[in-house]
């Protein structure tokens, strides 16, 4: 099926397979092609995003499971609607009980378990304490308090035991219940118990890896668990006895200790979790276990449900997720695109400036935040960048460079958040250096900070280095430069030592451990990246907000017209078929928020003595001072960008920024005395009636709303038409102005969709421009470009992009540009157009071509923009032989 636009959407437990059935007619009415949904494997129970997957052979019970899912499919079959699915090959959830029955097995029997291989587990760890067990951080104090205190609770289930914490549920071993089956053998004189003792005691070690000892403990604890899972069905008094048993072993705080010391993984105070975890996990949320894909039989028990759904042909389209977080992206894209028979694949890739993806991937393209990246280019003033930066100095103190934020950002994660990645890189080069003479006298301290070093200097999220092929030189560029930036920051680090890391990297060094070493290197640094510059740098650094979005980088203020139209040449050369998109689960605002937020750099004067106005006036609501000057601009840029919005949304966003931000406060370690006087400021200014008016002066004066939403309908309008599939994220049909998730996961409201549809779906231009309270205007503009998308497929494809000559006072307000039977012009920087566009023309292409969107019909060759854009905001000209289509 021909790929004209998707419609993501986030599927949970409030809204299901047949919620998404119910939209599939407005879907369609719309004009978008395919279903893009939020992964539907079975999740965690009460899971709101369906990323922690805890069985990969199970489509979700909670959104319906596979009778719903059949009721989707048929939806869409009836619709002609094709569908794409977000999977996640890198990790799954630790979290789901018994549910995660491949963790609940690794939990049970150590090493030994059948699924040991699946996860990326260190059973050799560095301290005794680790040793062939995996860390449980789950516990809300130190283990030896929650013992002491009685919250560890054992309990049978048939013939297995448990322990309980409060909501977690963990395995006990079955060959560490010897004594406790055998007391109660004791107790009743059970000559059987007594037998079953014996044979859970002579179970293989959990340490034992060997293929004959793993088959033989699968086998035997399993005949030894049903036979005294009969026994204690059968005869009562052995049931209570062993009842018993396990409630005086949880009584017993040092008989308890005893057992636990016996099982195959360490209960741990959650706070252990960033310095002592033992396996990979999605970067620092340790109920998110990676997963060894690379491994057929992984790869192959992972997908099988979903290569099956392809096969069948109810999914055509694949979302990869954290393709960065696996050992091997090529390698395993290589295997899912043969697997899958050709099926149209992207991935979640963040590209950084001036980064490309690998061109050997076979993948149609990213995702799309690289386009989100281009549309804040494009529509942020570069001119504005000296007085935007005075003006942040001037107010918050704050002098540093991105760049410097970005590095002292990565540096606290990685000492904070994550320790423990870092310390298993850091083991590893130890074992190399202390079989090199030269180096074997550096100190852990001197391997680890030159290790921290090289990864905060990688200005992207990874190299793709792997001992199966060549080194590319794009990784090989990277890898030096990072160890050049590493040098020069740190003149006092060794030389040698970081040349020996850098031929590490690039596989040219010795060593059993190299290739370990410098496969793993290129998973942490992707972490590092994500943690230190998405969830960390981006919520301290306050220039211009709008900016600070996936792939983005703050530290470009705006880029020229022709940068832009050179990035979307090479998209439609190198990557056509790339999917698009301006809002997803994951920005940190949405779209509409972004495009009012940019007008701010088109008036940087205007914004500087507003804020110091209201910096002024609002001084009486601190509380010591707090919240800051840094966190304060952070808090009006986002009023700007989302007035008007609830306090309960404000309170939340502004919770989350400061502490992602790590600075004053965190999830880690909060600091209620900042925490409730940042919630007091809030709540106080929202009160002043005399604060909200000037908020409201200053949208209505320096036109926000209005030049915001010109904003949004050419980003909305360049999203369609450029190069690419284009993505709709859940609701942004109409103006979004929603801020980070959980809030831009909020429920959509399809009914008022519906109606604003049927209320547009007619009219022409002139009086859908006058819809736009509500957003009509942004939904009347995407149903008709997606209904010519539909009648004129070919000109919305191809290799062919060229900008259009545009002369005249206004031409860097403009952009302009032709493919194959299709040119588009729409407005940019809207705030210096006030003297109108003073006779600036652009040049069609030769024929008679009529306005997709107005209905006019126009000659090629120099056309006043005055005219051109009279009508409607955004003009996109098709040939005037071409079908005409609505939209109705």
């Amino acid at each position: 099926m021909l790929r004209r636009a998707t419609y993501r959407i986030q599927l949970h437990q409030g809204f299901g397979f047949d919620d998404a059935a119910g939209i599939v007619p407005y879907l369609a009415d719309l004009g978008v092609s395919h279903l893009y949904c939020s992964p539907f494997l079975q999740a965690a129970a009460g899971s709101t995003h369906g990323y922690d997957v805890v069985d990969h052979e199970k489509l979700n019970d909670e959104l319906g499971g596979r009778a719903g899912y059949a009721r989707l499919g048929a939806a869409l079959d009836e619709h002609g609607l094709g569908q794409v699915l977000d999977i996640v090959p890198n990790h799954m959830a630790s979290s789901g009980g018994r549910a995660s029955r491949w963790w609940w097995d690794v939990l049970e029997n150590g090493p030994s378990s059948t699924y040991a291989a699946y996860f990326d587990i260190d059973w050799e760890g560095s301290e005794d304490k680790h040793d062939h067990t995996v860390l449980a951080p789950v516990l809300g104090d130190h283990y030896g308090r929650v013992l002491e205190d009685g919250d560890l609770v054992l309990e049978r289930d048939d013939g297995s035991v448990v322990l309980r914490y409060f909501d977690h549920e963990l395995p006990v071993s079955p060959r560490t219940l010897d004594g406790i089956v055998g007391a109660a053998a004791d107790i009743t004189g059970s000559t059987e118990l007594a037998e079953i003792a014996k044979g859970l005691g002579d179970l293989p070690h959990a340490e034992r890896t060997d293929r004959r000892a793993v088959a033989d403990r699968h086998r035997d604890k399993e005949l030894w668990r049903e036979r005294l899972a009969d026994l204690c069905r059968d005869e009562a008094d052995v049931a209570d006895a062993v009842d018993a048993e396990l409630a005086a072993v949880s009584a017993d705080p040092d008989r308890l200790d005893a057992l636990l010391a016996r099982q195959n993984y360490r209960l741990a105070s959650w706070r252990t979790a960033s310095e002592e975890l033992d396996y990979r996990r999605f970067f620092s949320i340790e109920t998110l276990v990676g997963l060894r894909v690379e491994r057929d039989e992984v790869f192959a028990d992972t997908h099988r449900l979903v290569l099956g759904l392809v096969a069948a042909g109810t999914i055509d389209g694949l979302r990869v997720d954290h393709v960065d977080g696996l050992q091997d992206p090529q390698g395993y894209l290589d295997r899912l695109r043969h697997d899958s028979g050709g099926a149209y694949t992207v991935v979640e890739k963040i590209l950084e400036p001036g980064e490309e993806l690998p061109r050997p991937w076979p993948v149609e393209g990213t995702s799309g935040y690289d386009f989100v990246t281009r549309m804040g280019n494009l529509l942020v003033d570069a001119e504005g960048e000296a007085a935007m930066t005075g003006a942040y100095a001037a107010f918050t103190g704050e002098l540093a460079a991105f760049e410097d934020v970005v590095h002292t950002s990565k540096l606290q994660v990685m000492r904070d958040e994550l320790a423990a990645e870092v310390d298993r890189l850091t083991r590893l080069l130890r074992s190399l250096t202390d079989q090199r003479r030269r180096h074997r006298d550096h100190t852990r301290r001197e391997l680890r900070e030159v290790m921290c070093e090289v990864l905060a200097a990688f200005d992207i999220y990874r190299t793709y280095v792997h001992p199966s092929r060549p080194v590319a030189a794009a990784d090989r560029g990277r890898i030096d430069a990072a160890l050049a930036a590493a040098a020069e920051r740190r003149p006092d680090l060794d030389g040698e030592l970081l040349d020996l890391l850098g031929r590490v990297l690039t596989l040219e060094e010795s060593g059993e451990k190299v290739p370990e070493l410098a496969l793993r290197f290129q998973q942490v640094s992707s972490a590092v990246m994500a943690k230190g510059v998405e969830d960390t740098a981006f919520y301290r650094y306050h220039r211009l907000i709008s900016l600070n979005e996936v792939g983005g980088d703050p530290g470009v203020f705006g880029r020229s017209l022709d940068d832009f139209h050179t990035e979307t040449a090479k998209v439609a050369r190198d990557w056509p078929d790339a999917l698009l998109t301006l809002s997803t689960h994951d920005t940190k605002r949405s779209a509409d928020v972004r495009a009012r937020i940019h007008v701010l750099s088109e008036i940087p004067a205007l914004w500087a003595d507003r804020v110091t106005a209201w910096a002024e006036r609002n001084e009486v609501h601190k509380r010591d001072g707090l919240p800051e000057r840094n966190t304060e601009y952070l808090l009006y840029q986002t009023l700007v960008g989302a007035w008007p919005l609830s306090r309960d949304r404000l309170v939340a966003f502004m919770e989350k920024a400061s502490r992602e931000a790590k600075l004053h406060t965190s999830w880690i370690d909060p600091d209620p005395v900042y925490d409730e006087a940042l919630v007091a400021f809030i709540d106080a200014i929202l009160g002043d009636h005399g604060f909200i008016a000037d908020l409201e002066s200053f949208l209505d004066e320096a036109r926000i709303t209005s030049r915001g939403r010109a904003n949004a309908l050419t980003q909305t309008a360049l999203l369609l038409t450029t190069p690419g599939v284009a993505d709709l994220y859940q609701g942004t049909e109409l103006w979004d102005l929603s801020l980070v998730d959980p809030d831009n996961r909020r429920p959509v409201d399809y009914q008022q969709r519906r109606r604003v549809l049927a209320e547009v779906a007619g009219l022409d231009a002139v009086d859908a421009g006058r819809h736009g309270e509500a957003g009509g205007t942004k939904l009347w503009m995407i149903r008709r470009l997606l209904a010519d998308r539909r009648l004129r497929p070919a000109a919305y494809t191809g290799d062919t992009y060229e900008p259009l000559e545009v002369t005249g006072p206004a031409d860097r307000h403009v952009v302009a540009f032709r493919r194959d039977g299709l040119a588009v012009v729409t407005p940019r920087l809207v705030g210096g157009l006030d003297g109108g566009w003073r006779s600036t023309v652009v040049d069609l292409p030769s024929g008679r071509w009529r306005d997709v969107l107005s209905d006019r019909h126009v000659d090629g060759g120099r056309q006043d923009l005055r005219d051109l854009l009279a009508v409607f905001p955004v003009a996109v000209f098709a040939p005037a032989g071409a079908s005409a289509g609505s939209g109705s």
